[in-house]
């Protein structure tokens, strides 16, 4: 394939609505691959990006890492891909490969000169501006496209490209299982897949949400318990309970509060990112020897790591399925918390 035009949508400037345009897409590399997007995830950091709430950004800008579809053809010297696989494309898509982060399979903190390449709102190796998923097609080095296992299909798998990896990866690094207590704040969309998630990784596993609204949804997921943060008393009748905290919350919340809730050496990881920073009591590490940390996606293993598992377990995203020219509508609901669980686009319709 030369470089060619393909139908995407855009937001033109920060704040401005996303509109339907054409974009190119490289020629095809030796080690590249074509992808027919079938659907696209919509995630609240294309939100943020689009709103510049996470520092200047390039327009014009077409967001979407949670890209699921069809690899369609494959560059001359492809080794890991055939035409007619389920390919999948996450929050990145190139990183040095040479730093020790890369050759340890934790590219996503690639310390390279470029450091991580973005799947959107970044500039590749080339110089040439990238353009994620909302599109019909997306051209990816064949080592930065996962494979979709059979049994998900491609509308519930578009969100574990960054919904399924952000949650899994902490779960897994932190040793969520059996005889771990496992408190997730807030379920939206990622949220709802770590539920999923460490339910099947075989903790007990509880929900911290504002309210009681969402109660009957974690118990389907998986949650075992549910407890709303809106209570006071809970702070009281949680403390000391939980090996490990994993907050997708985006706002600014007490994190010391919920450091209260982590039994003697726990462990809260922000995956959430507040756009504030978050002040911290260092009395709430120190009198339980406790930790506060932080995560990212994951590396291209351990995502497919996750999609392997998701894929033995039954675990998909639950999705709305969207068309195009619903993208702004949608984003107002997501901002409003108004979606059960994650906006996933049709690229048909693009």
């Amino acid at each position: 394939m030369t470089q060619t035009t393909v139908a995407a949508w855009a937001a033109t400037a920060p704040k401005a609505p996303l509109e339907r345009t054409t974009i190119p897409r490289r020629e095809l590399g030796p080690h590249d691959v074509l992808i027919e997007i079938k659907y696209a995830g919509i995630c609240h950091s294309d939100i943020h990006q689009v709103n510049e709430e996470w520092g200047a950004a390039r327009f014009p800008m077409v967001p979407g890492h949670e890209i699921a579809g069809i690899i369609t053809e494959v560059g001359s010297a492809v080794a890991r891909h055939q035409v007619g696989d389920r390919g999948g494309v996450g929050c990145f898509v190139d990183s040095c490969r040479e730093c020790a982060n890369c050759r340890a399979g934790l590219e996503q903190y690639c310390t390279g000169p470029l450091g991580m390449i973005g799947t959107y709102n970044a500039v590749d190796a080339e110089g040439r501006p990238t353009y994620g998923g909302y599109s019909t097609h997306i051209v990816v080095d064949e080592n930065y496209v996962l494979r979709i296992p059979e049994g998900i299909g491609l509308d519930q798998a578009a969100p574990l490209l960054c919904a399924g990896i952000t949650t899994y990866s902490p779960l897994a690094h932190w040793g969520a299982g059996p005889g771990k207590n496992v408190a997730v704040v807030g379920l939206g969309g990622l949220g709802h897949m770590a539920v999923k998630i460490a339910h099947a990784k075989g903790a007990e596993v509880t929900v911290l949400s504002q309210s009681l609204r969402k109660q009957q949804d974690a118990l389907k997921l998986g949650a075992d318990h549910y407890y709303a943060t809106g209570d006071p008393a809970t702070f009281e009748q949680l403390a000391g309970s939980f090996d490990l905290i994993v907050n997708t919350v985006s706002a600014n919340l007490d994190v010391n509060a919920y450091l209260g809730l982590l039994k003697a050496g726990g462990t809260m990881v922000q995956v959430g990112a507040p756009e504030n920073p978050v002040p911290v009591n260092v009395f709430s590490l120190i009198g339980g020897r406790k930790s506060l940390a932080g995560s990212m996606i994951g590396g291209i293993p351990e995502t497919q790591e996750m999609l392997d598992f998701c894929a033995e377990h039954g675990i998909g995203a639950e999705v709305e399925v969207i068309r195009a020219d619903q993208i702004n509508e949608a984003y107002a609901r997501v901002v409003a918390s108004d979606v059960r669980y994650r906006f996933v686009i049709d690229a048909a319709t693009i």
